[in-house]
């Protein structure tokens, strides 16, 4: 395996609050398209759920593997999410989904997916502990299960993946990544509309966010120039931009902050 280890190493295993499928398949999807290496205005939830309304993604066992494939070139992008109260997926088994691991895959990534989606069936067959992530009580107890279960198919890994798992396995905990951490995250969409001699117009639902925004300094040149902004807790990534009449141009962002966090810096 590649790309689930890189999740886990990179902060992108995280714990699904809401037990809807397609709630938890959203907030799945936005936290792929935030990734700052994937093309403004890649809609990775349209996709994933215009795909899983034609094959339902489960793998058995309170697993499941939805996947969207892109027209670009990129590296293969993994997010796993982990549901305390499992979700009902419509299973054939029956057996409410613990684990949903989503794969963005790029054209030049499709049989590395492949590759990988094969030995993680595989593993799933084999791993005697599945039935550990039902009582798991946090995310880090889910952490050290999922490396359990890849370590259960290192032979068929290469030596890389192999040194990655060695590193992933000494650490404790999950660790914080400031700022950029994937975990336990607020994704909030956002409209941003500026234009020639005006004040930018901010439209989102969270009444916090909208007041941030309308005091952020500096807010509209630097999404314009490098396509995010952050002071304090919220972090905000361009997804795309349309230009109208009288050169006034629309956002579409997201806003991204960790649960619990202090109220922002102004």
């Amino acid at each position: 395996m590649d790309s689930l280890p890189d999740a886990l190493q990179e902060g992108r295993l995280i714990e699904l609050v809401d037990d809807n499928k397609e709630d938890a398949l959203q907030f799945l999807a936005h936290i792929i398209e935030a990734i700052p290496s994937l093309p403004a205005g890649t809609d990775v939830v349209e996709r994933v759920l215009a795909r899983e309304r034609t094959a339902n993604s489960t793998l058995g066992k309170g697993w499941a593997c939805p996947h969207v494939r892109v027209p670009f070139e990129e590296d293969l992008i993994c997010v796993v999410g982990w549901s305390p109260t499992g979700i009902d997926y419509g299973a054939p088994d029956g057996i409410p989904i613990s684990i949903v691991v989503m794969y963005l895959v790029p054209e030049n990534q499709r049989n590395h997916f492949l590759r990988e989606a094969s030995m993680l069936a595989k593993a799933l067959g084999a791993y005697p502990g599945l039935e550990k992530l039902g009582p798991a009580a946090e995310l880090n107890e889910v952490r050290e299960h999922l490396l359990d279960l890849i370590s259960s198919s290192m032979e068929t890994v290469g030596p890389d993946t192999r040194a990655r798992m060695i590193q992933l396995q000494a650490r404790q905990s999950v660790a914080a990544i400031p700022s950029y951490d994937l975990a336990h995250l607020i994704v909030e969409p956002a409209t941003i509309v500026t234009g020639p001699g005006m004040k930018h117009i901010v439209l989102a639902q969270d009444r916090h966010l909208v007041e941030y925004l309308d005091s952020a300094s500096g807010l509209v040149e630097r999404i314009a120039t490098d396509g995010m902004y952050q002071n304090g807790g919220w972090r905000i990534l361009k997804r795309s931009e349309v230009t109208y009449q009288g050169d006034r141009v629309l956002y579409d962002c997201l806003a991204i902050r960790a649960a619990g966090g202090g109220p922002p810096v102004k």
